[in-house]
């Protein structure tokens, strides 16, 4: 089995020499200029709070309690609210291009709202049954109604974005959210922006689509290689990052120079937050992922641990690997021996490093956005995502 330090010295280049393991790598440096996260400081608790607490509050407005059919089977993929880091990425995004909260709140949840609905779909096909700790639409509707869910929300989306007559408001007929500035709502936003963020969204569609087709051909495919694995999460999960931060930018009519600034804050985000998502089924239980745990062992889904290991083992130990990701063992000592295995080869300690350092590219990208406090909120995101505290 090779260690930590050849399949480090591999992936730089360098000719791999036998060498006894080495301790976990260290958390790889932000760019000096961002190592606090950003030159304006890091991010204060309360506005990323705040963005969170009115996102939360228009998704209840708009997901009401008494919803019935499909309606109420939506509010039951989209609440209690997950981390909500895609709507909050689309507020903030716009809000560092100076476009008032109150403005993103509706199409920031339109993202929230194709998220929930693919999820959806991805129960449906993995066949889990617990989400967020909570059962799947899917268990507790069946097949046929999940399927519907799914795309209701999905077509929702775009409805939200494009806006209506409670795009920006309450019930009581102001057009404000909660807790929103008056004078935030005086300008409403042009219809050219929407249209521009309804294109993101439809292509971000399409990507989430093509990506679970890749996962697909990728199955049980501990071999498949890393190339291969950062397209699969470029499109299933960079794609919805990428078109929350483009399309704040869009909504807030930021110029090429930004949109492209998070466009790569976003794609480095997407990594850190996968990566770091790769990790949890062998360093969490259930109550910490909220997911089963042997849900990616269960699908033979492609994983960065997982591929690393396969580099870095010997051919014993990459049989003992096939043979717990094919089904021919029971899941639990599939799961303890696929652990033993990432740790021996160091797999875990260099997926953890690869997501620390792309978090620490996708906070190098903000440099390029107007320094302030939404700035320094997307740098927070991108700790957090790396952490999966969010």
């Amino acid at each position: 089995m090779r260690s930590a330090r050849a399949a480090r010295s591999a992936r730089e280049g360098i000719a791999p020499t036998p060498s006894p393991p080495i301790p976990a790598p260290s958390a790889p440096s932000a760019p000096a200029a961002l190592a606090d996260p950003v030159p304006d400081g890091p991010a204060p608790a309360d506005p990323l709070e705040r963005t969170l607490t009115l996102l939360r509050e228009e998704l209840e407005r708009r997901c009401p309690a008494d919803a019935t059919g499909v309606d109420a089977m939506s509010r039951s993929a989209l609440l209690p609210p997950g981390k909500l880091l895609r709507p909050l990425l689309f507020t903030e995004s716009a809000a560092a291009l100076g476009l008032p909260r109150a403005h993103a709140l509706g199409p920031a949840l339109g993202i929230e709202s194709l998220h929930s609905g693919s999820l959806v779909h991805d129960d449906v096909i993995d066949g889990d049954e617990l989400r967020r700790g909570r059962p799947t639409v899917v268990a507790r509707h069946g097949v046929p109604n999940a399927i519907v869910t799914g795309d209701a929300l999905i077509i929702d989306a775009f409805r939200a974005v494009a806006g209506d007559s409670d795009d920006a408001g309450n019930a009581d007929g102001t057009g404000r959210a909660a807790d929103v500035d008056t004078a935030d709502v005086d300008h409403p936003v042009p219809d050219d922006r929407r249209l521009a963020v309804v294109r993101v969204l439809a292509e971000a569609g399409v990507d989430l689509c093509r990506g679970q087709a890749l996962e697909d051909e990728l199955r049980a495919w501990p071999g498949c290689g890393l190339e291969r694995y950062l397209k699969m999460i470029a499109l299933k999960t960079g794609a919805l990052f990428r078109a929350a931060c483009v399309g704040g930018a869009l909504l807030a009519g930021g110029p090429p120079t930004a949109r492209e600034a998070l466009r790569r804050y976003a794609e480095h985000l997407g990594r850190a937050f996968q990566m770091a998502d790769d990790l949890l089924p062998y360093l969490s239980d259930d109550t910490t992922s909220g997911k089963p745990v042997l849900s990616d062992l269960a699908n033979s889904r492609p994983t960065l641990p997982v591929l690393l290991c396969w580099q870095w083992a010997d051919e014993r130990d990459r049989r003992r690997l096939t043979e717990a990701l094919d089904g021919t063992v029971p899941p639990e000592e599939a799961l303890r021996t696929v652990r033993t295995l990432l740790t021996a080869t160091g797999a875990l300690e260099l997926a953890r490093a690869d997501a620390l350092a792309e978090s620490a590219r996708a906070k190098a990208a903000l440099l390029d956005l107007p320094a302030g406090e939404a700035r320094s909120a997307l740098a927070a995101v991108a700790d957090l995502a790396a952490d999966r505290n969010l």
